[in-house]
């Protein structure tokens, strides 16, 4: 359910809402706008079913969302999700790019793909301290010492860092040298960890499951925001289907479903979508297109020799590139300079 409060109503009004629905055992969470204040209300089913507010000062009307995801949902807010990154915005006017090497190998080929990646105009850099890989004989990543180069290449070259948690053991670790918390797209659905990085005070990537569907997504997405974290982004990777000849299918089409759905910004990944290289610039471009609020690209200064997906990274001129037609794209669409 979300209670949307009156213009005129004063803070009396919002307390005793949010003073009546606690007692009931549920929580809220608030999304203050310009004109409205919107309570959502979650926890049991049962009692929600029960809750009277109408008549309440200071409640224009209550409506009940009828998907199982409620903060996430576009019905929740109607306004675009901004999320503030240290001054970068995600979900704003202009679409944002993180980029870097799959995985920390070294402090010199994380500060050359670093300064690559800056000199092209990325906002972000990426790279895994911890790898899940699919053999467990693949390399693993260099774990803190990996997210202590990654935060140093950062800083040197005006960078956030994005990164990937594994388990819920590392959250605070990598929380502490990370700006951004991913999720792997095979941790979509580890719902305990899902939980864990939305107490952890950060914002978080969530990364669309091999196989998951769009309302599968949307409460992974769920999980978090129901832990306190209104800063969620999601991700498109890629899905898997029949076909071989890409790594996965990149479903872009995903772009325009979650605008539609949730109020939440979305970015793609074009590098493990594709898993090929010569795709990457045009599913980059495909995307912006499509309305994504940003991309996330694998970029290594010697991919020949990568110790992960080297066949899908880019060299730092074909990022470059890329970086020049994205900016075209975004500047015809959105009227951007």
């Amino acid at each position: 359910m979300i209670i949307v409060m009156a213009p005129n109503s004063t803070q009396a009004d919002l307390d005793n809402v949010i003073s009546k629905v606690k007692s009931q055992g549920l929580d809220v969470h608030l999304s203050q706008g310009t004109s409205r204040t919107i309570v959502g209300v979650i926890g049991d089913k049962a009692a929600i079913g029960q809750l009277e507010m109408q008549h309440l000062s200071g409640v224009e009307k209550t409506v009940r969302i009828t998907e199982k995801y409620k903060l996430v949902s576009r019905e929740f807010k109607r306004n675009n999700t901004v999320i503030n990154v240290g001054g970068v915005e995600i979900g704003g006017s202009k679409p944002i790019v993180m980029a870097g090497p799959c995985a920390v190998e070294s402090m010199e080929q994380l500060m050359e793909s670093a300064t690559a990646v800056a000199k092209a105009g990325a906002q972000f850099l990426r790279g895994g301290a911890f790898k899940p890989r699919t053999s467990p004989y693949d390399f693993q990543g260099l774990a803190e010492q990996g997210l202590k180069m990654l935060r140093e290449a950062a800083d040197a070259n005006g960078l956030k860092v994005v990164t990937e948690v594994v388990d819920q053991r590392s959250i605070e670790t990598v929380a502490s040298y990370a700006d951004v918390l991913q999720i792997g797209a095979r941790n979509m659905q580890n719902f305990q960890l899902l939980k864990e990085v939305g107490r952890a005070g950060k914002p978080v990537m969530l990364k669309r499951g091999l196989c998951a569907t769009i309302k599968e997504w949307l409460n992974a997405a769920e999980y978090i925001m129901s832990e306190g974290c209104d800063d969620v982004i999601f991700c498109e990777r890629g899905i898997r289907t029949y076909e071989t000849y890409t790594r996965n299918t990149l479903d872009l089409s995903a772009v325009a479903a979650i605008k539609e759905l949730s109020h939440l910004p979305i970015v793609v990944d074009p590098s493990h979508g594709t898993g090929r290289r010569s795709m990457v610039r045009p599913m980059a471009i495909a995307a912006i297109a499509a309305g994504a609020d940003g991309l996330i690209i694998e970029v290594h200064p010697h991919p020949e020799v990568a110790l992960s997906d080297g066949e899908q990274s880019l060299t730092p001129a074909d990022f470059e590139e890329v970086m020049a037609d994205i900016k075209r794209v975004a500047s015809l669409l959105r009227g951007e300079d």
